[in-house]
């Protein structure tokens, strides 16, 4: 890591992004500093340095309310890296992650080709900001092995379409559908159940649908909307969803053990610590039979 990557920078092919400093340097994406940005904030959370005043300000304004976002964030990622490095040792090697968000330490690619070194990642995202800094990141993958292209999760034929996503569902092997922390930024005109659907309907027998999703479930009345609230003035929403309404996503599938739980208690690697029950991520993976 060069020194200016250290201090926020991040290199772009030949062009420079600085992120939190006072200086711009403008990358080949309208980036908006000015706005809250989500997946800059959930960077915020993991820790992350590639965000703005107006995302750290408009982050802190969530922790404010719920210190627990920030558990609830790394709590997310962690569940993500063991369901991903649980479905490589159960042989998948096709991944297809959906509404990524900022590469971070954990990515889907690095852990599934640690396990095996075949495995194939295709990520999907329609931020332009993400897109930048995920093919920023896979000039060290393997050629042909990790892609990512610009889809929007509200357009699931479109999804279906992309020539990365049929090579893996062509293949005739089963697909990992990663949808982590994603479906809360769908609204219910957009009909995020019918998407799903559509999705899952795609994929081979013996594939999985690895799904994360916000929820209030645990936040006292009082702060239920002050959360959500901070989100109206960034560049998308949140929809957050009971249990009761994430687990009907997994209508038609078989859900693996433990079923729908908070995210650090979905086959956790370490003891349980005593906020795990109350984190607001209801997580879990599925077959398709």
């Amino acid at each position: 890591m060069t020194e200016f990557q250290e201090t926020g920078f991040q290199e772009i092919g030949r062009e420079w992004l600085v992120v939190g400093d006072e200086d711009e340097v403008r990358p080949p994406a309208d980036l908006r500093p000015e706005v809250p940005h989500p997946a800059r904030m959930y960077d915020y959370y993991l820790g992350g340095k590639d965000n703005f005043p107006a995302d750290r300000a408009a982050a802190e304004k969530v922790l404010g309310i719920s210190p627990l976002v920030r558990i609830s964030a790394v709590a997310n990622r962690a569940f993500l890296g063991r369901a991903v490095r649980g479905l490589a040792a159960d042989g998948i090697r096709h991944f297809v992650d959906i509404g990524t968000g900022i590469p971070s330490a954990g990515n889907t690619h690095e852990i599934a080709q640690q396990v095996r070194s075949d495995a194939r990642v295709v990520y999907l995202d329609n931020d332009p900001i993400v897109l930048v800094h995920g093919r920023a990141l896979l000039g060290g993958a393997t050629p042909g092995s990790t892609s990512v292209v610009q889809a929007d999760l509200r357009d699931p034929e479109a999804i279906l379409a992309l020539p990365e996503v049929r090579q893996a569902l062509d293949s005739g092997e089963p697909v990992a559908l990663l949808l982590v922390a994603v479906l809360h930024f769908i609204d219910e005109q957009d009909d995020p159940y019918g998407i799903v659907r559509t999705l899952v309907d795609a994929l081979p027998t013996g594939s999985r649908l690895v799904l994360s999703h916000g929820t209030l479930d645990f936040t006292p009345a009082a702060d239920a909307g002050r959360g959500p609230a901070v989100y109206r003035n960034a560049t998308a929403q949140l929809t957050m969803r009971t249990r009761e309404q994430v687990l009907r996503f997994f209508d038609g599938l078989h859900l693996a053990d433990p079923g729908l739980v908070t995210a650090p208690l979905w086959r956790p690697d370490q003891p349980a610590q005593p906020t795990d029950a109350q984190v607001g991520i209801w997580s879990g993976v599925a077959e398709k039979r």
